[in-house]
């Protein structure tokens, strides 16, 4: 327990929930990470598809983004109203079940559980991409590093949201700060070269062109692989109860500096890579550098800059994990709330945060990251397709949601116009829901074509993956939640208490011998019940009989002479002979018997058990009472009730 507290910290208390509460200073690097980390990640990956154009790629990179940038907007301004609408958060979820239906609110979670675990994979390789940019001796441990960092960032999760926001506050503004100042240092050099500025560290060489020319297909391509840059935009909206309050405000101007400084970024980067004549290079070869440290090299060298830079962008890219941490989480508590995903996922553990959500997402990405080999290209074709899918289902979500306000207030109007009492601030609010409804529907478009590309121009490079991936989740749902109801259904009444049982339960007691642990079980017997049997297993030969006889006696002296001295029905001692020195099946066919003898009595089995309590005791003891506890629960029926008595042992 002591080293529970000092990794995880001491346990909070329900009434300390509202400290835990971010503003919007903690709110950025809590939950934008992974919206300012794709930075990085989403333009190599477009210039990674353009690597068979060459130098030429260079040019229609520029093209490329501006289609991001002005789709990044369209996003913005739907997500804030969204964030409006929909203050309890869920964000996807909530709002294409509220309006689309459960099944596509279903559709939307599948895509958004997806998208998260991807997250942490893509956002983990990309870091440590980075640090082996910088280091390429640590190129052959880029595996073994990545789950080193999903265990820390897992670590600072599980001790709370807060904190996790406060300790990685340091790296992000660092990040930000660090590389405001090259993008601005690069175009200033830029400008004053008249766009061909001479780079300190030159970047290696762009390879020759492989094809003949560009081609309609290739751009799609390398849009749908800069899309991952927009990933983590509806961070915000499915963790608005995150903030303190005024949250829905908070959450708004978080949502603004993440877009502002994600989009500035972005253009600056692809921007100074045009300008310096900087490519994508394959992450899989020896000597690989990622766009950002080529780029911060070529503006500034290798010196102080260049390793702070590349250590911000490091302690980012792999920190950006915590946008999914944040987000996963609360979204598989709202799944398990309506009884699509175990209960389990509702508990709020000692830090206050949904621990058994953060533990599943830890354990989905290593193995992701594992299936993978650390490499983030290959990881990118899965990444949008989730996000993308999310995106849409919420924006089309919200077209409903304002066609529903629309027609509300229309008839407030119009029985106002009725009575004479009509108000010019309900024309204005429909007026405003009109350009709402119109941004939405143009984000829903934008989305769904987008979505449409990236399926197409992902599907053989893994997309399908998702596509398996998204049904297999929708199949856990249903099946989850029809458990759940057929367990309500069974165990539901509305009858009163019904005691047709005659008589007290028979008790049979398992026992190894005369101690202590069998005397504490027998005495709660004696007294619940005058129908006690105890049962002793014996597998010995030859002198059984002897034996027997003995346990007999002192069973007379021992137990039944002080049961009557105490005026109770001495319990029944039973020895059965078990020749192949199994113990749980002799034990099961006797309690059967009992039944049998029994047809209108309740059966309780009582079960010792030593407690441990420590992990060395665990290796010393045996498992009997565990093992003939759970064989009990699956071949038991309504009448069997079991009955645990613990002995403790000593310190």
């Amino acid at each position: 327990m002591r080293l529970m507290r000092l990794v995880l910290g001491r346990r909070l208390a329900t009434a300390e929930q509202a400290d835990q509460k971010i503003g919007v200073a903690s709110g950025v690097p809590a939950i934008g990470l992974d919206g300012l980390a794709s930075s990085s990640y989403g333009p190599e990956a477009a210039l990674t598809i353009l690597i068979p154009l060459g130098a030429a790629g260079l040019v229609y990179i520029g093209p490329v983004v501006l289609v991001i940038l002005a789709l990044l907007g369209i996003l913005y301004v739907s997500y804030r109203q969204t964030i409006a609408a929909y203050p309890t958060g869920g964000g996807s979820y909530t709002v294409a079940k509220e309006n689309l239906g459960t099944n596509f609110g279903l559709l939307a979670a599948s895509a958004l559980l997806l998208d998260y675990v991807l997250n942490v994979a893509v956002a983990i390789s990309a870091g440590v991409a980075a640090l082996t940019s910088a280091f390429p001796a640590l190129h052959k441990y880029t595996l073994p590093l990545c789950i080193l960092v999903l265990v820390l960032v897992t670590l600072a999760n599980l001790r709370g949201t807060a904190e996790a926001g406060f300790a990685f506050s340091f790296p992000t503004y660092l990040f930000v700060g660090t590389f405001a100042l090259v993008i601005a240092l690069g175009l200033f050099k830029a400008i004053r070269a008249g766009g061909h500025p001479q780079p300190v560290v030159a970047p290696p060489p762009l390879p020759p062109a492989t094809v003949a020319g560009i081609s309609f297909w290739l751009l799609m391509r390398s849009f749908a692989s800069g899309c991952t840059a927009m990933t983590g935009v509806e961070a915000v909206s499915n963790g608005v109860t995150a903030f303190r309050e005024p949250a829905v405000k908070n959450a708004q101007r978080t949502l603004t500096w993440i877009v502002v400084i994600l989009a500035s970024l972005l253009a600056g980067i692809v921007y100074l890579s045009r300008a310096y004549g900087i490519g994508a290079m394959h992450q899989t070869q020896p000597h690989y550098q990622s766009v950002l440290s080529q780029l911060v090299a070529a503006i500034s060298g290798r010196g102080a800059i260049y390793f702070v830079a590349m250590g911000s962008l490091l302690a980012v890219l792999a920190l950006s994990a915590n946008t999914s941490f944040v987000g996963f989480p609360r979204l598989c508590r709202l799944l398990a709330a309506d009884h699509y995903l175990p209960r389990a996922f509702t508990i709020v553990g000692r830090r206050l945060v949904y621990s058994v959500g953060i533990v599943f997402l830890t354990c989905t990405a290593a193995a992701l990251l594992v299936a993978f080999g650390g490499i983030t290209d290959r990881l990118i074709p899965l990444f949008a397709v989730g996000a993308f899918g999310a995106f849409t289902l919420s924006q089309a979500g919200m077209v409903v949601h304002w066609r529903r306000e629309l027609k509300r207030t229309e008839r407030s109007t119009a029985a106002g116009d009725a009575a004479g009492t009509a108000d010019a601030a309900e024309a204005a609010e429909r007026r405003r829901n009109r350009i709402r409804l119109g941004v939405n529907a143009l984000g829903a478009v934008a989305t769904g074509v987008a979505l449409i590309v990236i399926l197409l121009a992902k599907f053989t490079e893994g997309a399908w993956i998702t596509l398996i991936g998204v049904p297999v989740l929708l199949t856990l749902f249903k099946l989850t939640k029809r458990h759940y109801l057929r367990t309500a259904r069974q165990i539901r009444t509305h009858a009163p208490l019904e005691l047709d049982l005659p008589g007290p339960p028979v008790i049979v007691v398992p026992t190894e011998g005369w101690n202590k642990l069998t005397e504490k079980s027998l005495d709660l017997a004696v007294r619940l019940s005058p129908d006690v049997r105890a049962v002793h297993l014996t597998h010995l030969n030859g002198d059984d009989d002897q034996v027997d006889e003995a346990l007999r006696r002192r069973w007379a002296e021992e137990v039944e002479a002080p049961a009557r001295k105490a005026g109770l029905t001495p319990p029944r001692l039973e020895i059965i002979h078990s020749p192949y020195r199994r113990f749980i099946d002799p034990l099961l066919g006797h309690v059967e018997k009992v039944k049998q003898e029994f047809p209108r009595r309740q059966i309780a089995v009582v079960v010792p058990e030593v407690v441990k309590r420590h992990w060395w005791q665990y290796l010393l003891h045996q498992y009997r009472a565990e093992r003939l506890r759970s064989a009990l629960l699956r071949s038991g029926d309504r009448r069997t009730v079991l009955i645990n008595v613990p002995w403790y042992l000593d310190d």
